[in-house]
């Protein structure tokens, strides 16, 4: 009587590529645990569709491979690593915790990405620690992933995280306020607050900032408030206050745009030469912005007289599309009377973003 597992393992070493895979592939419909190891050397073999039939197979035979797929992030040939990671992002469970906590560290940055969503997955707290270090990994898939996996442990990620906000590297410490900014916990707050106080990093000061706005609560607001006459943070703290829905900044937010004077840029050399283009333009650009996102009818005026402003209209107008079809009447009025070509076009382009289209009374 014939053995059709023996013989697909067989197979694997067949000469032609199609016969392996199609070997590959039966050995994960038959389901046997025998051919687990023959499908894990598989992981190595020279043609791709071979190597991707293996690692369906393995998948599909799930709980039986986890362990030997463990073992398989230690073999020498990185293919194979790389694609038993792979692998274990969908099926691993607690008995290869080890191995995929040693391959968090590895030299190749694809098992470290892979490690880092299984663990994610498995919600293993005891990976915290490396996946914090992990956010300053310098490739951006692994820094994904491990911010992935602190998501999915949250609760006992966030106070590891906050006793990093102090550490004597700042790029540590960017990194971890740029995953709080992710986590959105309201109990980093109090935390994010005193830190920013404290920080002597710029850069950091900033994402602190950022982070705050993401996080979205309203006891940031006063002391964000506090920050606006701080030229290196003006521009983050803008953009944090429209995001909080507190209307306490609207006053000070409506200076900033109706200080723009226009004349200022006229007959300047542009952005990559002036120093004002680069550090006044984006300050009003995040107040028309957080203006915007703030909503509040009686600002509406405001915004409509930013298009006026050449050069912030084009930002005035996005801000405007933000508001949402409340801007709709007074955009219309606007168009009735406007004699300037280009506010028109922009009305218009606004109006049509909006919904409106010529002949129309009112939005449905």
């Amino acid at each position: 009587m014939s053995d059709s597992v023996a013989e697909h393992i067989a197979a694997l070493h067949d000469a032609d590529w199609g016969i392996r895979e199609d070997a590959a592939l039966a050995l994960g419909t038959l389901g046997d645990p025998r051919g687990i190891s023959p499908l894990i050397q598989a992981l190595n073999d020279s043609d791709r569709a071979v190597r991707q039939a293996a690692i369906s197979s393995l998948t599909k035979l799930g709980q039986a491979a986890v362990e030997p797929l463990g073992m398989a992030l230690e073999d020498p040939n990185l293919i194979v690593q790389e694609s038993a990671a792979s692998i274990l992002v969908h099926i691993a469970d607690h008995r290869v915790v080890d191995p995929l906590m040693t391959a968090l560290l590895s030299p190749n940055w694809i098992v470290r990405m892979y490690a880092a969503q299984a663990l994610g997955r498995l919600t293993v707290p005891q990976a915290i620690d490396t996946l914090i270090l992990l956010l300053q990994d310098k490739v951006k898939a692994v820094r994904d992933a491990a911010i992935t996996a602190l998501q999915a442990m949250r609760e006992q990620a966030v106070p590891r995280l906050l006793d990093t906000l102090a550490h004597q590297d700042w790029s540590v410490r960017l990194r971890t306020v740029e995953a709080l900014a992710i986590l959105k916990p309201r109990t980093a707050v109090p935390a994010l607050l005193d830190r920013l106080h404290q920080e002597p990093d710029t850069a950091v000061r900033q994402d602190i900032i950022r982070a705050l706005g993401e996080i979205g609560d309203a006891s940031a607001v006063r002391p964000l408030l506090a920050l606006l006459h701080d030229p290196r943070v003006k521009t983050q703290v803008i953009d944090a206050l429209g995001k909080l829905g507190d209307p306490a900044p609207i006053p000070a937010l409506i200076d900033i745009v109706q200080d723009l004077t226009p004349q200022d840029y006229e007959d300047r050399v542009s952005a990559c030469t002036d120093r004002r283009y680069q550090e006044e333009l984006p300050v009003a650009i995040a107040a028309v912005h957080a203006l915007a996102r703030l909503g509040v009818p009686d600002t509406l005026p405001v915004l409509i007289q930013a298009l006026r402003l050449t050069p912030i209209r084009s930002e005035a107008a996005k801000a405007l599309i933000l508001f949402g079809k409340a801007a709709v009447p007074s955009l219309i009025q606007m168009l009735k009377t406007e004699q300037d070509e280009n506010i028109r076009y922009h009305v218009k382009e606004t109006l049509a973003q909006l919904g409106w289209r010529p002949g129309q009374i009112r939005l449905a």
